[in-house]
């Protein structure tokens, strides 16, 4: 049963009322998937060509490339219930700072109009292909343009994986690469709406914040846009933190847990999830722990002003994001178009780790919230 909480024109509902449970939660940085170990049910080879260093963009491709046949045959609900027909295309592209991004595209299928377009930021532990191949097939089919990229340093992108020297930077790219997309002659003159889960909401969240009037909507999957003050590190640890990553930037050194089994409320969904060789599943690096913590801090400091149209989702469960930020984040939106959902048992993943019923009630639910903002042509 999902938990709705609505607010359009300053009129709010409660669908359902349940207390959250008063456990303490772990930051919202932690990774999702497990480090990096062999792969079962795959050739000698490939499970060895998956523990090399994915550090380059390169190793990353070739591995990828490698696992491509590997991953279209896994038993997972957004792989085998993927309609057909949906038109694709990969691309790199470089950009104005020198970076070779990739995107991909998915477009209905051919005949068929294109209402909306909607863009992806994908998560920490995460790239924008795999389970999102699943997801973004579905949307489509539903009559939008889908377009992900994967962030610098993450997936198929370049940059050193796993590390984010500025989390503002990070968004720069994202605007620039996007902007591009939004010139092409398929959603030239569409809504533009931008979805974003986990790290990637913090994402979406700073690139509408950055351009208030280019997004028609924001759509948040389990959003990391504040950490609990119950655990976030003391002022003395975040200072020793802070001064080592001038110091050793790129070091993996930055405490944190494996919440994959928290993350993954469905065990065999949870093994499905190693097969996504290219995501990131090291020790956190020095910078990109603290970059994090800060841009944490800088949205926190600036909700008020999100002001468009404002769909978030959330398990009410979550343990990797607290569910409660995301009350604080409607809270405090100063958009009266506003949708809390919050989804009773789910843990973090609600869009790849739950049962099957959820996670097509989760994509119906974002499907339904972009219908009934899309203007009629």
């Amino acid at each position: 049963m999902a938990i709705c909480i609505k607010s359009t024109n300053h009129f709010i509902s409660h669908h359902t009322r349940t207390a959250l449970p008063r456990t303490s939660r772990t930051p919202a940085v932690v990774r999702i998937s497990a480090a990096r170990r062999a792969i079962s049910g795959v050739s000698e080879e490939l499970s060895e060509l998956a523990l090399q260093s994915l550090d380059t963009a390169a190793a990353r491709r070739r591995v990828r490339a490698a696992y491509l046949e590997v991953q279209r045959r896994l038993d997972h609900f957004l792989f085998k219930t993927a309609p057909s027909g949906i038109q694709m295309e990969e691309r790199y592209e470089r950009n104005s700072k020198g970076m070779e991004i990739f995107w991909k595209s998915w477009l209905p299928k051919v005949g068929v109009p294109t209402k909306a377009s909607l863009f992806f930021c994908h998560g920490y532990g995460d790239t924008c292909t795999f389970f999102f191949e699943g997801i973004a097939k579905k949307i489509a089919a539903a009559g939008y343009g889908v377009y992900a990229m994967d962030l610098p340093g993450f997936g198929l992108s370049d940059g050193l994986h796993g590390y984010i020297s500025n989390f503002n930077e990070m968004v720069e790219h994202v605007i620039e690469q996007y902007s591009h997309i939004r010139e092409r002659r398929e959603v030239t003159g569409l809504q533009h709406f931008i979805l974003g889960q986990s790290m990637g909401g913090a994402v979406a969240l700073k690139v509408h914040l950055r351009q208030p009037q280019e997004w028609d909507g924001v759509l948040l999957v389990a959003p990391m846009c504040k950490i609990a003050e119950e655990v976030t590190p003391s002022a003395t640890i975040l200072s020793a933190l802070s001064f080592l990553s001038y110091i050793l930037p790129e070091a993996k050194l930055f405490p944190q847990k494996d919440l994959g089994n928290l993350a993954f409320r469905d065990p065999e969904k949870r093994k499905v999830a190693e097969y996504n060789v290219i995501s990131y599943a090291d020790q956190m690096r020095l910078r990109t722990a603290v970059e994090l913590i800060k841009a944490t801090r800088e949205i926190e400091s600036k909700l008020e002003k999100v002001s468009c149209p404002l769909l978030i989702l959330h398990g009410a469960t979550d343990k990797v994001t607290d569910p409660n930020v995301s009350k604080f984040l409607f809270d405090q939106a100063s958009t009266a178009d506003k949708t809390l959902r919050l989804y009773e048992g789910g843990y973090h993943a609600i869009l790849e780790g739950e049962p099957d019923e959820r996670i097509s009630n989760v994509i119906d639910d974002i499907i339904s919230w972009l219908d009934s903002r899309v203007s009629a042509p």
